[in-house]
């Protein structure tokens, strides 16, 4: 060891010596760095980042070799075979290169040991061939011991230096692979001895040595430098594009507020708060009122503005130094957290304000003005609930029953009777898939008939349900629950074929009117439903009348308005229902040549005590007789009600007055209907007749007319 720093300190130039060591402290750290970037890409980056650990390692160990040489004092003139020199910086370059690829490549544990021997006995050959190109006047002798310990040094080391490469990080890397390098070279250097053979005329020019040793260290730091720029723009990319994703995977892009995993996140953060501080926690869930109908009649483009205007109102809205939280969890639905650190629940009541002030505010969107209007659910952690789940559940029930309340409450909070309401709920889809399973479900018939000469015109099929344990449940109840489980599709089929099989055995012939849901439109195959179920039951089309509302087409009108006029060509009738009320205008009449218009009860009801609702009844039928649609009144319970629409002129009525609904059977057995035997099935050439009218019942409005 003596030796070994008596070698430096006698036979070197410290100057040099420290710009050597530095070179090789700086290229091995650069060196390591590169590595762990090489230990975790993958493809033809991996490759790229080899390459450039392999070039980063040779190159700063190559000029720590020259630039010490050249620091070192032989005692007599020396010189350099240019050939070998190069040779040299080829054999640890391409040593390193084999070593890296073998340490990174992971098939066995190890790689990165014997990698870090072939880097080692790269650094050696680099050495001991630049030695060879190293021309001295004078006899070189070796001293075996030097030499071979500074081999079994370097592959020492330098297989230490890859293991922590592998194992525990850079840093460690660094500094072993430093030592691996000096200790070869100094180690090598005590091992070379010269005894001195002058020859005249030849000398060394120190100045010359000073100056290649700076160009060689230059062109070193050049090279390391690229390298460490290399990796910190990697880091530097990487850093931006994790933020991106990050930005991309918690925040919502439309609104740019947190969606819902970011709240998710923070609402378990909260939670945690809420224990250590013995604070409660609300959890407000929002749903917009109008969103639906905003997209359905202005387009997703409006819906879109609003979203985003509604979502920068909410950012600026937001207090977060005092707990507040707002995100976009879905694509009308909003939440909420608040932080509650009084007994008293101020602080939340002035938070729900400001929350109904941004939702009911007007927003401006194509010169036009709309209030979407909002439904908050409140739940408070831990006095509704004691998990996260059971919060965002309860919060979800309290939102639920505020969108179900017709009043002008807007804000509920969760009370434990709502879990057995919604229970209710669940149990009753459930009944309601096990009645279309088990033949539970019915079909009555509402008689339509001429206003003018009492003939009877029709019948409107009405869905009804007779539960084994709670008797008739109105369509009211249980239709919405068939929407939401997605149960209409098959109960408005069934009602469909019900209704037309019966009808084709009746006696006199008239028509048979069935409601369509707007689910119905939405499942596209409509037509061809129709044509197949007149085929079927041998049906006429022209005694088929399908009933709507306008809000069934809202959706798509052009497509729906496809489809009605597909079914129209087989000389199916189609009725406008509920006219006069939602979204019923002039320009669905003129968009669709309808049938049949069908005046809401509404107006019937408020006839004779509502001036108001008997101007409507008197321009509807007006409007019916300048388009020549024919009007059928809804809802006629009185004599006073059907003298009125037989003065005003109008041409159907259905009611109570005039029939209520009832079993086939029941009405067979008071002579209206009779009940013949006809074959099944239709030729084709029937679906050319002349279309008259006829209604479509609509499973889910199977109301009373």
């Amino acid at each position: 060891m003596m030796t070994v720093l008596g070698c430096i300190v006698y036979k070197h130039n410290i100057w040099l010596v420290l710009v050597a060591v530095l070179l090789c402290g700086t290229g091995s750290w650069v060196t390591s760095r590169l590595f762990s970037k090489t230990i975790t890409a993958t493809g033809t980056q991996r490759i790229g980042w080899q390459a450039m650990t392999a070039l980063s390692a040779g190159v700063a160990i190559w000029c720590t070799h020259f630039v010490a040489m050249l620091g070192y004092d032989a005692g007599v003139p020396i010189g350099f075979d240019l050939s070998l020199t190069v040779v040299s910086l080829l054999v640890v370059l391409f040593g390193n290169a084999i070593g890296f690829a073998m340490a990174a490549s992971k098939r066995n544990p190890i790689m990165p040991a014997l990698g870090g021997a072939i880097i080692g006995l790269a650094i050696a050959a680099m050495h001991y061939t630049g030695m060879i190109a190293y021309r001295v006047q004078g006899i070189v002798s070796w001293d075996r011991t030097c030499l071979v310990a500074s081999i079994i040094l370097s592959v020492g080391l330098s297989s230490v230096a890859l293991h922590f490469g592998m194992r525990r990080g850079s840093n460690a890397m660094a500094v072993v692979l430093t030592l691996a390098i000096a200790v070869l070279h100094f180690t090598g250097m005590t091992a070379f001895q010269v005894e001195p053979m002058f020859v005249d005329g030849s000398f060394s020019n120190p100045d010359s040595l000073w100056t290649l040793a700076i160009a060689i260290s230059g062109m070193a730091f050049v090279i390391v430098s690229c390298g460490l720029v290399s990796y910190l723009i990697d880091n530097s990319t990487r850093a931006e594009t994790i933020a991106h994703l990050r930005q991309m995977a918690l925040y919502d892009a439309l609104t740019g507020l947190p969606n819902r995993a970011n709240f998710n996140e923070k609402l378990e953060e909260e939670l945690a708060l809420a224990d250590t501080q013995k604070i409660r926690i609300a959890m407000i869930g929002i749903d917009l009122n109008r969103f639906k109908e905003i997209n359905d009649t202005r387009g997703h483009h409006v819906g879109d503005d609003v979203l985003t205007d509604l979502g920068l109102r909410l950012k600026n809205l937001v207090r977060e130094d005092q707990g507040e939280f707002v995100a976009r969890v879905g694509g009308d639905e909003f939440a909420a957290l608040f932080r509650i650190r009084d007994d008293e629940l101020v602080g939340i009541n002035g938070f729900l304000d400001r929350l109904e002030t941004v939702m009911f505010s007007p927003i401006n969107v194509d010169e036009a003005q709309i209030v979407v209007g909002a439904s908050f659910g409140v739940a408070i952690y831990p006095d509704n609930a004691t998990t996260k789940e059971t919060l965002v559940s309860n919060a979800d029930l309290a939102m639920y029953r505020a969108k179900s309340q017709l009043t002008e409450k807007r804000v509920f909070f969760y009370e434990t009777g709502m879990d057995t309401a919604i229970k209710a709920r669940r149990a009753m889809a459930a009944d309601l898939r096990k009645a279309l399973a088990r033949d539970q479900l019915s079909v009555h018939y509402q008689v339509q008939t001429s206003v003018s000469t009492g003939e009877i015109t029709g019948y409107e099929a009405l869905l009804r349900w007779k539960h084994p344990e709670r008797g008739f449940i109105p369509p009211s109840d249980f239709i919405p629950l068939a929407e939401e489980n997605g149960l209409i599709l098959q109960l408005g089929e069934w009602v469909l074929r019900t209704a037309c099989a019966a009808a084709a055995s009746w006696e006199p012939a008239c028509k048979v009117a069935v409601n369509l849901s707007a689910v119905q439109f939405a499942a596209g195959d409509l037509p061809k439903l129709v044509m197949s179920i007149l085929l079927e039951t041998g049906l006429p089309p022209h005694r088929l009348e399908l009933e709507l509302t306008e809000t069934a087409i809202l959706k798509d009108r052009e497509r729906a308005f496809h489809m009605l006029r597909q079914i129209k060509s087989y000389g199916v009738s189609v009725a406008l229902d509920d006219f006069g009320i939602g979204y019923s205008s002039i320009d669905t009449l003129r968009s669709f040549p309808f049938s049949k218009i069908k005046l809401d009860r509404s107006f019937i009801d408020e006839a004779h005590s509502n001036e108001e609702a008997l101007t409507i009844i008197r321009t509807v039928l007006a409007l019916g007789k300048g388009l020549r649609i024919p009007v059928l009144a809804e809802g006629v319970e009185t004599q006073e009600q059907l003298s009125l629409l037989k003065l005003e002129g109008c041409g159907e009525a259905q009611g109570y007055l005039l029939g209520r609904p009832a079993p086939l059977d029941e009405i067979v057995a008071t002579g209206r209907l009779r009940i013949i035997e006809r074959p099944l099935g239709l030729q084709k050439t029937e679906f050319h007749t002349q279309p008259c009218n006829a209604d479509i019942v609509d499973p889910k409005s199977g109301t009373d007319g």
